[in-house]
C-alpha cells in the first residue's frame, strides 16, 4: 500500500513539470534564433539611406563653414571700423573740393622723438605714436591746378587763400604700406621740391585742412563695401543656422495655416 501511494503522489509532479520544460525549450529556441539573426551581416544600405547620410554630412560641414564665416565677419567688421569706416566718414564730413587746387610747400621739417613729433604729415600706422615724422607746411590758392598749368603765375604775386597750414597725406594723416609710404611722400613733396606748385585738395568744412589724396568715388566705395559685406555675410550665416537648429524658428516656419478654432470639430460634427 505504501508503494502504490508513493507512485500516485509522484505522478502529478511529473505532469506538472512538462509545461515548464516546454517553456524553457521555447525560450532557448527563441534565444538561438535571435543570436543567429544578430550574427547575420547587415544588408547594403538603400538609396534613401545613402541620400540621407550624404545630406547629414553636407549639413554638418555647411554649418561649420557658416559658423566660421559668422565669427570672421564680426572680427573683420571690428577691424574695418578704425581703418576704413572711421576715415571714410571723416573724409565725408570734411567735404573736400573734388577739383584739385594749387599748393606750394613752404617748409619741410624732419624730426625724431615723441616730443618733436606732436603732429605728422605722414605716419605709417594709425594706432602707434610717431617717433619719426615729416612735417610739411603749405600755402594754397583756390585757383584750379589745371588752370595754373595753362597760365602759370608768379609765386610772389599770388594771393594765397591760406598760408602755412599743415599738409597731410590723407584725412587721418596716416596709413599702411603699400598705399601709404611716408618716405616716398616726403621725396615727392618735400626736400628739393619745396616751392614747386602741385595739386592738392582743401576741406570746405575746415579750410585749414589740406590733403594730397582724395577721391569721392573710392572713398564711398570703400565705405559701402566695408559696411555691407561683413554684415550681409553675418546675417546670412546666422539666419541659415537659426533656421536649421533653432526650435522656435522651425515651429514658426512650419506653423499650420489653419485658424486655432478650426482645429476642433463643429457642433454638427
Amino acid at each position: 500500500m505504501r508503494s502504490s501511494s508513493s507512485t500516485l503522489s509522484a505522478a502529478p509532479s511529473l505532469t506538472m513539470s512538462k509545461p515548464s520544460l516546454n517553456n524553457s525549450k521555447a525560450s532557448l529556441t527563441h534565444s538561438r534564433q535571435s543570436i543567429t539573426e544578430s550574427n547575420k551581416e547587415p544588408g547594403p544600405p538603400t538609396r534613401e539611406e545613402k541620400i540621407a547620410e550624404f545630406l547629414d554630412k553636407a549639413k554638418f560641414y555647411t554649418s561649420l563653414c557658416l559658423g566660421t564665416t559668422a565669427i570672421l565677419s564680426v572680427f573683420a567688421f571690428l577691424f574695418l571700423i578704425p581703418f576704413v569706416v572711421d576715415p571714410a566718414i571723416s573724409t565725408i564730413v570734411a567735404d573736400y573740393d573734388p577739383v584739385p587746387v594749387t599748393c606750394v610747400v613752404t617748409d619741410h621739417v624732419y624730426s625724431e622723438g615723441r616730443r618733436n613729433c606732436t603732429w605728422s604729415s605722414c605716419r605709417e600706422g594709425c594706432t602707434t605714436e610717431a617717433i619719426r615724422c615729416h612735417q610739411l607746411l603749405v600755402n594754397y590758392t583756390k585757383i584750379a591746378y589745371h588752370e595754373w598749368q595753362k597760365q602759370p603765375r608768379d609765386l610772389d604775386n599770388v594771393e594765397w587763400d591760406v598760408m602755412d597750414t599743415k599738409f597731410l597725406v590723407n584725412t587721418e594723416g596716416c596709413g599702411y604700406p603699400p598705399r601709404v609710404n611716408c618716405t616716398e611722400f616726403a621725396k615727392k613733396y618735400g626736400y628739393s621740391h619745396v616751392g614747386e606748385p602741385f595739386p592738392c585738395y582743401f576741406s570746405r568744412a575746415y579750410p585749414e585742412m589740406v590733403v594730397a589724396r582724395y577721391s569721392w568715388d573710392d572713398n564711398l566705395k570703400h565705405l559701402i563695401l566695408s559696411l555691407i559685406i561683413p554684415n550681409v555675410l553675418f546675417a546670412v550665416s546666422i539666419g541659415v543656422l537659426s533656421y536649421w537648429y533653432c526650435p522656435c524658428c522651425d515651429k514658426a516656419c512650419h506653423k499650420s495655416p489653419r485658424v486655432y478654432a478650426e482645429k476642433y470639430p463643429t457642433k454638427e460634427k
